[in-house]
């Protein structure tokens, strides 16, 4: 029963760290996941590399979105305006001391191959480039990343006892591997014929070096790729395919998919709350996650090891911010992985949220305000009535399989989405960044609107449109254009939700909806439903 907190895009001191522990301790959640080492600044002092801490963990903007955005520079520790921190060695002991004494296990990630831009920037002998500021991943066909990642390694296990050692392994770009000299001869002398196979060697070698100490590796479900480690467990985020797949084959899985357990989320309508990285994520959904697929066997089941609710903090800046986004979700997360499923009741356990609500605001604590919940997007829980309703949608331009909705039926079926494009019921259309569709209303029909209602999640790179045309026809070949009209698309609104629409009168049997991405940002373009009347 787990809680990932991300101390490297946002760093938080070890008083913080261990009053979380009391209240995650109280709710019966048991692992600690400290999210150490990232591209934002690395949090732990190794002795046998002083640079990590004088170098790796201090930036030039306290906050990450304007670094990120910025320059993305590291700079010493004793300059002005650095920006960062880090636990000393005895700030760690007394972490996972106190955790202990609240039966509490603190699992340590230390990423690889890729989120080492900081890394790389203090040691860049470890990049392909040998330069800084050009690589995130290390290079795995030098010899001397290993001889680093052992060294931090050793002196990680000296800290933390955990049976398990997390090495992220999450969002690989892999591409320099394809050019480095050192990565084709390490592929070639392994015969490796992908440079997916190249990540796979580097967890390979990891687990044998911790397993040889007594230890297991954790990973993120991207340790699946080229192979996965003999004795590796996988923490499955990308849905719940990589946990399948791993407990299918044996392995132990932890499940904490984005869909259920991302607490980056917003959790109440997003222009009620403070910006976010984008998603919906209200404590009834948490509470409504059953980590053990339907699809698995009960001796697979045993293999799900746990669940576990992950809050990356690139969006959370401040300590308030971050119990705001924990409280209460994360004790919707201990209860489903505490019950059997039949034992779950809703409406008791929201009585009880509001409660420990109230009990932590008394302990100074700063969770979410549940009984002001807003709650989901009016249009998402009714059908929309409207002319179109039912009829075939014609794709001039196909819509990304990875945000299908219901397919084909998914503009005219009547299904509004919530406050998320990934709630399976928006549909992306991200190649040639373009929605483009032709309603057939299969008879000259009196129209008097057209609406499609778009979203923007700046986050996620899902834009509104730059340009919307709508356009009617009586053969479905030549059109009369109703609307054109375009926009400025800006960052400035982080998160927006509007409907584009067109008013008047007309006759005909097709409509045809367009809608354009910008060409400075592009990204994905997500609609729910285009209502005719």
């Amino acid at each position: 029963r787990g809680l990932m907190l991300d101390v490297s895009r946002h760093f938080f001191t070890k008083e913080f760290v261990k009053k979380q522990i009391d209240a995650l301790a109280f709710y019966k959640i048991n692992r600690l996941h400290l999210h150490l080492t990232d591209a934002a600044g690395w949090r732990i002092e190794i002795k046998k590399y002083p640079l990590l801490t004088e170098f790796a963990a201090w930036r030039t903007d306290a906050n990450w979105k304007k670094w990120w955005n910025g320059d993305r520079k590291y700079v010493r520790f004793d300059e002005p305006g650095a920006s960062g921190g880090y636990y000393t060695q005895d700030d760690i002991r007394e972490i996972v001391e106190y955790a202990r004494q609240h039966f509490i296990t603190v699992i340590p990630e230390i990423e690889m191959p890729a989120h080492s831009e900081e890394v790389l920037s203090a040691y860049p002998q470890l990049s392909c480039a040998g330069e800084p500021y050009k690589n995130a991943d290390f290079c795995v066909g030098n010899e001397e990343t290993f001889t680093f990642l052992e060294n931090v390694l050793t002196e990680v296990l000296e800290l933390f006892p955990s049976e398990y050692i997390h090495i992220g392994g999450d969002e690989a770009g892999m591409a320099a591997w394809k050019t480095c000299p050192k990565c084709q001869k390490r592929m070639k002398d392994e015969h490796l014929s992908h440079v997916d196979e190249l990540q796979s060697y580097l967890i390979h070698r990891i687990e044998k070096f911790l397993n040889a100490r007594g230890r297991r590796l954790l990973g993120w479900d991207e340790i699946l790729k080229g192979g996965l480690a003999p004795n590796a467990t996988v923490m499955s985020w990308r849905g719940e395919e990589g946990g399948i797949a791993a407990v299918t084959s044996g392995h132990r899985a932890v499940m904490t998919p984005g869909s259920h357990c991302y607490l980056d989320s917003y959790q109440d309508a997003p222009y009620s709350q403070p910006e976010a990285i984008g998603g919906y994520l209200p404590l009834k959904k948490v509470y409504a996650y059953n980590p053990v697929a339907a699809s698995l066997s009960a001796e697979q089941a045993k293999l799900v090891y746990g669940a576990q609710v992950n809050l990356f903090t690139e969006y959370v800046p401040t300590p308030e911010h971050v119990e705001y986004m924990l409280y209460p979700r994360t004790l919707a997360l201990a209860e489903v992985a505490w019950s059997a499923p039949e034992r779950k009741s809703w409406p008791d356990f929201h009585a009880r949220a509001l409660k420990a609500v109230l009990d932590l605001q008394a302990k100074g604590y700063h969770p979410f305000d549940l009984k002001n919940e807003i709650g989901s997007r009016p249009e998402s829980t009714k059908t929309a009535a409207h002319l179109a309703l039912g009829k075939k949608v014609i794709y001039n331009a196909p819509y990304s399989l990875h945000y299908p909705a219901q397919g084909n039926t998914a503009l005219t079926d009547g299904i509004r989405g919530d406050w998320t494009y990934g709630d399976g019921c928006w549909q992306g259309f991200i190649n040639g960044k373009r929605l483009d569709v032709t309603i057939d209303m299969e008879a000259e029909t009196s129209i008097h609107s057209v609406t499609a209602a778009f979203m923007q999640v700046v986050g996620a790179e899902v834009f509104l449109p730059a340009s919307v045309t709508i356009s009617i026809s009586d053969d479905g070949i030549n059109f009369t254009e109703l609307k054109h009209q375009t926009f400025e698309v800006t960052k400035e609104d982080p998160i927006k939700f509007t409907d584009i629409s067109w008013e008047g009168n007309a006759q005909g049997r097709y409509v045809r909806y367009q809608a354009q991405a910008g060409k400075e940002f592009g990204g994905w373009v997500f609609t729910d439903e285009i209502i005719v009347k």
